[in-house]
């Protein structure tokens, strides 16, 4: 669909100054002083889109059963449905380049990314890629870097899943049988190639700070993922990391906060009331003014419930907590041009009821990739 040239009236606007209900209007794809034909939006609230800075929700479209999807495109096509449907006209699809195999798994990450570049041209929802690489690869690096520049991969995250608590106790890693069937893989060589990497553990510091620099050098944003402690704040800080992915503890998050590094919790922590798995509180962390901010990571949806969770609970107003999923994102991946409706700024909003809060529309650059129900009714009218 063709940019939008319109004046949007009688809808509560969330401008960085707080809701006003003047007219918004935008044209060519901006935010623009005036002009356009006239919508009537009363009763709806007008809030800028969401920029989603980690999210792997997309995973079900592209790989919804082993062997199923043989066109990753048009799996990313409905992931985008999904996106808009959810008010992200921004999103960051953080992909695995992981031991554990399947649609973690190197080659997955390659089909991921080529599959990508296909579509970004006809997509509305501005999508870019993530890459999270496993730290204990070690005979990969090359191979990952190679990918990042091929690609030209902005962001990258660093991880490290592999069990070592358990593998230095001498036990086998919990659920082997079934990340071995998902990596394709018997039990005993996923349980060999887990083990060496393990074993050499101590080369990882020393390799991944060389790799972190190259990456850094070329351009690349770094971050890093489930951090636990101060020192591992520390260690990936002064590897050129400027970025924390859930932090897993109070330490953590604290920490992160203390060394200026970007603090990204994930939304769904905050609409569950605390972690699925028992690690630190994104309320308590964004209470304590340590989140910059929030993440879909594997539920589009809770992205903007977590935002009125916030102003709900009495938290925050509307403005920082919607800050969280807009402004702040943007902000941490240097996209000055969106997450404020301001005039200049990228035309990305969303149209949301103000009673039900369900989206109307979403509108990113001025087109249009998500509009149903009342909301149509009324664009449809005001151009008749």
């Amino acid at each position: 669909m063709s940019e939008l040239a319109v004046q949007l009236t009688g809808a509560a606007v969330l401008r960085p100054q707080g809701v006003d209900h003047a007219p918004l209007s935008f044209a060519n794809g901006v935010i623009c002083a005036a002009g356009g034909r006239c919508v009537d939006l009363s009763g709806y609230l007008v809030l800028p889109g969401l920029v989603d800075i980690h999210g792997d929700g997309f995973e079900r479209h592209v790989a919804v059963r082993r062997g199923a999807m043989k066109d990753m495109g048009a799996g990313l096509r409905a992931a985008e449905a999904e996106l808009a449907a959810n008010g992200i006209t921004t999103a960051v699809m953080a992909q695995f380049f992981s031991w554990e195999g399947g649609l973690r798994g190197p080659e997955f990450a390659a089909q991921f990314l080529e599959a990508l570049e296909r579509v970004q041209a006809d997509t509305v929802t501005d999508l870019r890629a993530q890459l999270r690489f496993e730290t204990h690869m070690l005979d990969d690096y090359a191979a990952f870097e190679a990918l990042v520049a091929k690609h030209a991969v902005r962001y990258v995250v660093f991880n490290d899943h592999v069990p070592h608590e358990r593998l230095a106790k001498g036990l086998v890693p919990r659920r082997l049988n079934g990340m071995a069937l998902k990596s394709r893989r018997s039990p005993e060589t996923l349980h060999k190639l887990v083990q060496k990497m393990h074993d050499a553990r101590d080369q990882v510091p020393e390799a991944v700070r060389a790799l972190a620099a190259r990456l850094a050098a070329a351009g690349v944003q770094l971050g890093s993922h489930d951090d636990r402690s101060r020192s591992d704040c520390a260690f990936w800080q002064q590897a050129g990391a400027t970025l924390s992915e859930f932090p897993e503890t109070l330490e953590a998050g604290e920490a992160a906060a203390e060394l200026g590094t970007g603090v990204i919790l994930g939304a769904p922590n905050v609409v569950r009331g605390g972690s699925h798995n028992g690690n630190v509180s994104a309320v308590d962390l964004i209470a304590m003014g340590h989140c910059d901010a929030l993440a879909s990571d594997y539920h589009y949806p809770s992205l903007r419930k977590a935002a009125f969770f916030l102003q709900d609970a009495g938290l925050c107003d509307l403005a920082r907590a919607w800050s969280l999923v807009s402004d702040g994102p943007a902000r941490l991946l240097g996209l000055s041009d969106r997450g404020r409706l301001e005039t200049g700024q990228r035309a990305d909003l969303i149209i949301v009821d103000a009673k039900t809060r369900q989206i109307g529309a979403t509108i990113a650059a001025g087109r249009v990739s998500h509009m149903a129900g009342e909301v149509a009714a009324r664009f449809i009218q005001s151009g008749s």
